[in-house]
């Protein structure tokens, strides 16, 4: 039997819009009712939109099917002018207590934490982020990896997409990481040091876990692999705002973060919920890469397949940069080449180059 507890917890991953905020802790989900199996509540909207309201539908009833509940109804009722006063007094009581105690607890490591993850072991972290699946956000992790590594600099990435885990296949990596000294060494492929869920899972098998194994799965990574000595650590998170994401947030709060998107207004809107999470948790946006931007045709002409500024308003709505505009294609390697990849572009290539300014985005914000 499901209980109110267990819904509110579900429901921890889903923001408001307005005040960059769950709703849950906002007090937006109400009139919790349970009876034969179905769950009635209703969400509090502080913008009246018919496309947020199809939104927290999507998102509520994925986490409630969790759970195994399969008949939800949910109402909707805009904020009253009395509720929004007393929203807005209460945050910033809030904001206010959290500088008051910020210098003690901002940036204080967890016992017996990996030193990777001390802010002190001079690593950049770099979280790849999305709103939704399918928008290229592995794509975009390991060619920026490859195009770190080009600049010079020690790269590693942690394949945390635990569920969808691709960047192994993406890279061309066919060989299995080896146990030394009860260490794990990663594997290096472009001069980049990669670790993922994929190098464990035989045949391709589904992950059937909750999320406090994904949790230690990814505290495993830190801890049990020998990364060396690295300048950036980049992570490929899993699509939207779960477990792992939020693991991520908690783990390392030192993490900048990379929002990807497609031109697509649905797709920026989705992925605006992944960039107001790490703003939430006080990580700082590097950007946004919009993928699948255009494409080229044999005369030269773009075609804007997927329409157009999606990324742009993305980025002025969170404000931070837009870093770039990847094109629609593949790379043109072939199987036969010695160090073949299925995704990962050439440094003289079209997207090659535009990955390349991309990187040195990168370390020139990192480096101020």
């Amino acid at each position: 039997m499901v209980t109110k507890e267990q819904v509110l917890e579900s429901l921890q991953h889903i923001f408001d819009k307005t005040y960059n905020r769950r709703l849950v802790e906002l007090g937006l989900i109400r009139d919790i009712m349970l009876k034969d199996g179905r769950v009635n509540l209703t969400v509090v909207l502080t913008e009246d939109s018919e496309a947020l309201k199809g939104q927290y539908r999507q998102d509520v009833e994925e986490a409630l099917k969790k759970l195994g509940v399969q008949d939800v109804h949910i109402r909707y009722r805009v904020i009253s002018d009395a509720e929004r006063s007393e929203t807005e007094r209460k945050l910033q009581q809030g904001e206010s207590s959290d500088k008051q105690h910020k210098h003690q607890t901002t940036h204080a490591p967890a016992p017996g934490t990996s030193p990777i993850l001390s802010p002190e072991s001079g690593v950049q972290f770099i979280a790849i982020a999305s709103g939704k699946g399918g928008v290229g956000k592995s794509t975009v992790t390991v060619n920026v990896a490859a195009a770190l590594a080009r600049q010079g600099k020690k790269v590693g990435i942690i394949d945390a997409d635990i569920y969808g885990f691709s960047v192994p296949d993406m890279m061309g990596i066919e060989e299995r990481p080896q146990v030394v000294d009860n260490r794990i060494l990663p594997i290096e492929r472009f001069g980049v040091k990669v670790i993922s869920m994929g190098f464990f899972v035989e045949d391709n098998a589904p992950i059937i876990w909750r999320g406090p194994m994904l949790g230690k799965m990814l505290r495993n990574f830190f801890s049990e692999v020998e990364w060396g000595e690295l300048d950036y650590m980049i992570l490929d998170l899993p699509p939207g705002t779960g477990d792992v994401a939020l693991d991520v947030h908690q783990m390392i709060p030192q993490s900048k973060e990379i929002v990807v998107t497609t031109p697509h207004a649905t797709a920026a809107f989705v992925a605006a919920r992944a960039g107001a999470m790490a703003l939430h948790t006080n990580h700082e946006l590097l950007g946004i890469i919009e993928n699948m931007s255009y494409y080229t045709e044999s005369s030269g002409e773009k075609a804007y397949i997927f329409g157009r500024g999606g990324g742009a308003k993305l980025a002025e709505e969170l404000h931070t940069d837009l870093l770039a505009q990847i094109p629609l294609g593949a790379p043109d390697n072939h199987p036969s080449e010695a160090e073949y990849s299925p995704s990962v572009y050439k440094a003289e290539s079209e997207t090659g180059h535009i990955y390349d300014e991309v990187a040195r985005n990168i370390i020139d914000k990192l480096s101020r």
